[in-house]
């Protein structure tokens, strides 16, 4: 049976602006497409929960995903309705207003006045063993992912990537089945939250937790992309760039498989090998 196409942004914002082109000595005046970058208020219940810098599009998934990942809530049961709003006089829906069910929900204490930039979601924690702290799991130990599967992910974000395309500007977040078919493609400026949109996606659909796929992200594997694939359920993180050290620190910790460095035919685990099937293959030894 044939896999089902990947689910894809149902509209995609970008910018079109002047901009002047210097070339080996020659000016050239023309149109650019610039990624589209505004403000996302979210609220439960009415009360101001955080703002984040995010791509408009998509935003009730964003803000489900936010709340999963944030450990607010625990599964898609406990959201009873996701509505946007308009936060200014414009009419531009910038909110999202969630309402809960079966979930204790203290303002004193939940409340973030923190602005989380696009380039930074960890900013405003009071701590990284705040984060530790929240009851994160270990993932499936049970699946098992082919190095060939995961050598071909990359390009499968690539081609389905059109906004990074015309503009350069954009994160990518990418869920994949075991098999390697793209299931759900998110872009954003920022990293974060793209994979916050893909998570929403996927608890819409009731398919957390996430036991049996595989994650891609575009840039780095940070610390804050390991702890909400961890949410998630997410067995196996995969990214292009470097991990950071506490990222690296934290998979080995709870489990996750983390590779990263992964272009062609070449990536790098840094934890939870075990769930590469690397069996059959040649090793080779650096000697330290």
């Amino acid at each position: 049976m044939q896999a089902p196409g990947p689910e894809r942004v149902a509209q995609r914002p970008q910018l079109l602006t002047q901009v002047t082109e210097w070339e080996d000595g020659r000016i050239r005046v023309h149109d650019d497409a610039l990624a589209a970058e505004e403000p996302l208020e979210i609220r439960i219940g009415g009360v101001p929960l955080t703002v984040t810098m995010r791509t408009p599009g998509n935003d009730l998934e964003l803000a489900a995903g936010f709340l999963l990942t944030e450990c607010i809530v625990e599964s898609s049961q406990q959201i009873a309705a996701l509505k946007a709003y308009a936060t200014s006089a414009g009419g531009k829906q910038n909110g999202v207003d969630v309402e809960l069910t079966e979930c204790e929900f203290e303002p004193a204490q939940l409340q973030r006045n923190f602005f989380a930039a696009s380039s930074c979601g960890i900013c405003g924690k009071a701590s990284i063993d705040a984060i530790r702290q929240r009851g994160l799991r270990a993932p499936n130990p049970h699946f098992r992912a082919n190095p060939e599967t995961i050598c071909a992910l990359p390009d499968k974000l690539r081609a389905a990537q059109t906004v990074f395309e015309n503009t350069g500007g954009l994160h990518a977040a990418a869920l994949f089945d075991a098999m390697g078919n793209l299931l759900a493609l998110r872009e954003d400026i920022g990293r974060h939250n793209a994979v916050d949109k893909v998570i929403g996606w996927a608890m819409q659909r009731k398919m957390l937790p996430l036991s049996e796929h595989i994650l891609l992200v575009s840039g780095r594997g940070g610390f804050e992309i390991v702890q909400k694939a961890l949410a998630a359920g997410v067995p196996v993180l995969t990214s292009v760039s470097a991990p950071s050290s506490l990222a690296v620190q934290l998979a080995r910790e709870l489990g996750l498989t983390l590779i990263g460095f992964l272009r062609g035919k070449r990536f790098v685990i840094y934890a939870g090998k075990d769930r590469v099937e690397t069996s059959g293959a040649g090793h080779e030894s650096s000697g330290l």
